[in-house]
């Protein structure tokens, strides 16, 4: 690896996940080191290695993918780009969706299907045992504990360290907690979209670790002369840099991961760890997100 010193950002703070350790808050997604619509091989296979390699280089340990991306393409990547991994460095799968094309998602929650890809998974990762192996939506054409007894016998059998959700409610968290330890919650969050305040605060109070997903979406508020806008001016950022700054702070069991198939879009979202809000700037942005989000 090359030689960061003077390019490297900051290291977000960290964050102590159940059944995996402790690992930077600010990590990456993978979903867009693929092809458009989530489908297929990417423009570049060699830029999307370049990417991958390029987060491990700038300090990020934890990398978020699933095997409904390309499918299969990301963990193929991943594994491409930085096996044998790095010592601390987690990658985090999910299993529960079927790809019938680009942007077409169905979700499959049979228990023998969330086995099958989890053994595929192990397969393209190239390890023995997954990091965290999150189910990517509940089924609600299974029965809910089916598909979280699955994920706990694949967890008693070593094949998974620690289990997470996506998309789900409280009471589904709390039903799944009858079965496994959860690890991470994974769902849609950020300074516009608030529709999962609720399971933010689960997360909080039972130290789950929180992962949004469309982390940098602000909407208007980014716009020129948006609030987003103008922090990033006075602070000499980004407006990604600022809203992923504003989700950082917003807990300490946030952990963003935003994705991209660029280095230079990923070194500037990795800058979010060197941005520090000022109480009036924190609050500023968050009544104006708060007052942007959509009616419940």
């Amino acid at each position: 690896m090359t030689d960061t010193t003077e390019t490297s950002p900051a290291l977000s703070p960290t964050i102590d996940l159940k059944d995996l350790g402790t690992v930077h808050r600010l990590g990456f997604g993978a979903m867009r080191i693929v092809g458009p619509g989530i489908w297929g091989e990417p423009e570049s296979r060699g830029t999307a290695v370049d990417v991958v390699r390029r987060a491990v280089e700038l300090g990020v340990d934890f990398i978020d993918t699933a095997d409904s991306y390309g499918p299969n393409i990301s963990e193929e990547i991943i594994a491409e780009a930085i096996y044998p991994y790095p010592d601390g460095v987690r990658i985090a799968t999910k299993v529960g969706f079927v790809r019938t094309g680009p942007d077409v998602w169905v979700p499959v929650g049979r228990p023998e299907y969330l086995r099958q890809q989890t053994e595929l998974s192990l397969r393209k990762l190239k390890v023995d045992s997954l990091d965290l192996l999150q189910l990517h939506r509940i089924d609600p054409k299974v029965d809910p504990e089916e598909q979280f007894a699955v994920l706990r016998d694949l967890q008693q059998e070593g094949k998974v360290k620690a289990l997470g959700l996506s998309q789900v409610s409280v009471a589904e968290l709390e039903a799944a907690s009858k079965f496994f330890t959860v690890s991470t919650v994974q769902n849609r969050y950020n300074l516009t979209d608030r529709s999962s305040e609720d399971v933010l605060k689960y997360a909080e109070d039972n130290g789950i670790g929180f992962i949004p997903w469309a982390p940098i979406s602000a909407g208007e508020l980014a716009q020129p002369g948006g609030p987003v806008d103008e922090a990033a001016k006075r602070l000499n950022a980004s407006t990604s840099q600022v809203a992923l700054a504003w989700l950082l702070r917003r807990s300490p069991v946030m952990m963003p991961i935003p994705g991209t198939g660029s280095i230079s879009h990923l070194e500037d979202n990795l800058g979010a760890a060197d941005i520090r809000l000022d109480d009036a700037t924190f609050a500023e942005l968050d009544a104006a997100g708060a007052a942007a989000a959509p009616a419940k």
